[in-house]
């Protein structure tokens, strides 16, 4: 069985070939019709500085949180009135006498106090028609919106 050998010619230096490997660059664009008035911006970039520096001691961090935790778990009745928007299966619900569960403390944060202004956050579910279960929903609270609920 003959084995066929193709011998390979080194690359010509022509400008031929030169030529025939560039690439045609595309027509350039028309000027616009208008000038800007001066150099494109970039947006700046925000710096946020979040208040983790306060000046309060560890032991006011842990005494808050302390007085905080019995209140995580326990039911509560909003008492306020109050509208939400954000739960897609039910828009412009209005949540005054709704009961539910407080699941967080939303004021300290990795050992360290922050500014919530709606420091609580509470666990709702209603029932939607269509729904085979019921929709559940957070929604973050003051403490003088909502009453809590002795169980029965």
């Amino acid at each position: 069985m003959a084995t066929a050998t193709a011998s390979v010619a080194p690359p010509s230096t022509s400008t031929s070939s030169f030529l025939l490997l560039r690439r045609r660059l595309p027509a350039p664009a028309p000027a616009p019709a208008f000038r800007c008035l001066g150099p494109a911006r970039r947006p700046r970039l925000a710096r946020i500085q979040v208040a983790l520096t306060s000046e309060v001691s560890s032991d006011d961090v842990a005494a808050e949180e302390a007085a905080a935790a019995p209140k995580i778990g326990r039911r509560v009745r909003v008492t306020a009135p109050l509208r939400v928007y954000h739960i897609v299966k039910a828009p412009d619900l209005d949540i005054q006498g709704m009961v539910g569960v407080v699941k967080q403390y939303v004021c300290v944060w990795k050992g360290k106090r922050i500014t919530a202004n709606l420091p609580f956050k509470v666990e709702f579910q209603i029932d939607v028609e269509g729904q085979p279960k019921p929709v559940r929903f957070f929604v973050h609270l003051r403490e003088d919106e909502f009453e809590f609920v002795d169980d029965e």
